[in-house]
């Protein structure tokens, strides 16, 4: 409770004076978002797992939690955070804390056919912006009711409190998993997915570049079998450490100071602004674009085909980092963040 106290002296303090306070984990994931403003409220001394029992598949650990600890008590027991949160952590620095990839958002490869970090979020206690302690959810699916405030703190960037817990769902690691790498071309390669993704195969990743096409196809070792067989190509070996580096952005397509976009469309979308460097996962729902381009004509083109596009490293920020919202949302945005930080001292601006 000590921590808990201290947080709350330091919170209070803040919202009287005005004093602005920038929410930090393990660092790894300081460059997302719009920028960086106030004092560092360090969450790495509120660490440790709380509750974890296997059999009811719920974890519940502390934001400052490293994010490699909750993951690896997991995997003694055959278990994974199913949505696979990259961790971005540069060789020698502070890992990845739990409570910042639950603020971030941001998924890995699996996410298409398991679901996003909010579909995993059961409850969480949140220290607001009067200091107060709030209490969301639980630890089971059916405390989820009304407003779900817990699942909504996914994605939020530390924008409404300071995520002090979470219950988080996870699910058993597959008991088969196997790699297929095949040839083709972009369209193809979303015409195919689109096809596949129909039917019940045991998908599980994907990832489309360069006129390559990865596969991932997770499950019971029969159903692994019998997509093999029907979709083809040739095994890739090293298929666990290839999609760690993509989760990890490592491969050669995210290398460089290149400015990267993040687009998210409907799967079926065609190619999109043909000539430029582009990796596609989920499906063919989510899509990396690199290089120098037009942020109007990138945001333009994903907002024509039902998507939306984030500027997600690099680039002139004054531009807006993520998608512009509508005036109706964006009133409801306000409306939150006014309703949890009323004195406006958590992350200002740094998500819009």
């Amino acid at each position: 409770m000590q921590a808990i106290e201290q947080f709350q002296e330091r919170v209070r303090a803040a919202a009287a004076d005005r004093t602005l306070l920038r929410i930090r984990g393990g660092g790894s994931k300081d460059w997302y978002g719009q920028r960086l403003e106030g004092e560092i409220l360090d969450t790495r001394g509120y660490a440790g797992i709380i509750d974890y029992e296997p059999t009811e598949l719920v974890i519940t650990a502390r934001c400052g939690t490293p994010l490699a600890e909750v993951e690896a008590v997991l995997a003694e027991r055959g278990q994974m955070l199913a949505f696979e949160p990259p961790h971005f952590a540069a060789a020698g620095a502070s890992g990845a804390t739990l409570g910042g990839a639950i603020a971030a958002g941001l998924a890995g490869p699996r996410r298409a056919s398991s679901g996003g970090v909010r579909d995993f979020v059961l409850g969480a206690r949140l220290l607001d912006g009067k200091g107060e302690v709030l209490r969301f959810g639980g630890q089971v699916m059916k405390n989820v009711a009304g407003y779900d405030v817990s699942r909504m703190l996914a994605g939020s960037l530390g924008t409404l409190g300071l995520l002090l817990e979470v219950s988080v769902k996870v699910l058993p690691r597959p008991v088969a998993e196997t790699t297929l790498r095949l040839e083709m071309g972009e369209a193809e390669a979303i015409r195919r997915l689109n096809e596949w993704g129909g039917q019940p195969l045991p998908l599980s990743g994907s990832c489309w570049h360069d006129g390559r096409l990865w596969l991932r196809l997770s499950g019971a070792r029969a159903a692994v079998d019998a997509a093999l067989r029907l979709i083809g190509g040739e095994v890739e070996e090293e298929g666990a450490a290839f999609w760690e580096t993509l989760r990890e952005q490592r491969l050669p397509f995210f290398a460089g100071e290149d400015v990267l976009w993040r687009l998210s469309l409907p799967s079926t979308t065609g190619p999109l602004l043909p000539g430029s460097a582009q990796l596609i996962e989920w499906g063919g729902a989510q899509r990396w674009l690199r290089g120098s381009l037009d942020a109007a004509a990138i945001r333009r083109a994903a907002a024509d085909a039902g998507g939306h596009a984030t500027l997600f490293r690099g680039g002139d920020k004054a531009a807006g980092v993520f998608h512009p919202l509508q005036p109706a949302v964006a009133r409801i945005h306000a409306g939150l963040k006014a309703a949890f930080d009323p004195a406006g001292i958590y992350n200002p601006g740094r998500m819009f």
